[in-house]
């Protein structure tokens, strides 16, 4: 039986409403790895025809939103975290090379930060990892992708701080 949005953000709020912070995001992390494993829901969730970020879902209860991405071509981000917020990571088709950071100085105004590198590793199709807040991240893509993207809330409307990598 093919999973569906709807069916999709109803388990996640479960999931959360149930066991809040780290432990309840780490089951909506194997949740999301389930999902991509759904070819079905894959095709009708995040299509070629998307931009690069769409919220397709936004809960009004616990404020977090499930977000499609489709990466035509190569991208690379700087080293950021989610400022107040958690991300949720799924890889549904292509690869992303992400790289984990540590704080080496925090920014200051008109200031990035500086971030070391820990660890790198790749997300490859049915992959999700779970990025809590201030863990420092970058990916890269070097073809086109699609992700399915959860963030604790609406990022779009938080201003995050800038880091460089060290």
């Amino acid at each position: 039986m093919s999973h569906t949005l709807q069916g999709f953000a109803a388990a996640c709020h479960d999931l959360l409403k149930a066991t809040p912070g780290p432990q309840g995001r780490e089951k909506v992390r194997d949740l999301v790895r389930e999902v991509l494993q759904d070819r079905e829901f894959v095709e009708t969730t995040i299509t070629a025809d998307m931009p690069e970020r769409k919220i397709i879902y936004q809960d009004p209860e616990l404020g977090f939103c499930i977000l499609a991405h489709v990466y035509h071509g190569a991208k690379t981000s700087p080293p950021h975290d989610h400022g107040p917020s958690w991300a949720i990571y799924g890889q549904a088709a292509g690869e992303t090379h992400m790289s984990d950071y540590e704080l080496v100085e925090p920014p200051a105004p008109g200031k990035p930060g500086k971030a070391r590198e820990t660890a790198s590793y790749s997300l490859t199709p049915g992959s999700a990892h779970l990025y809590n807040e201030g863990d420092l991240h970058s990916p890269r893509r070097d073809g086109p992708t699609r992700l399915l993207r959860l963030e604790g809330l609406d990022m779009s409307t938080i201003k995050r701080d800038k880091f460089e990598a060290v």
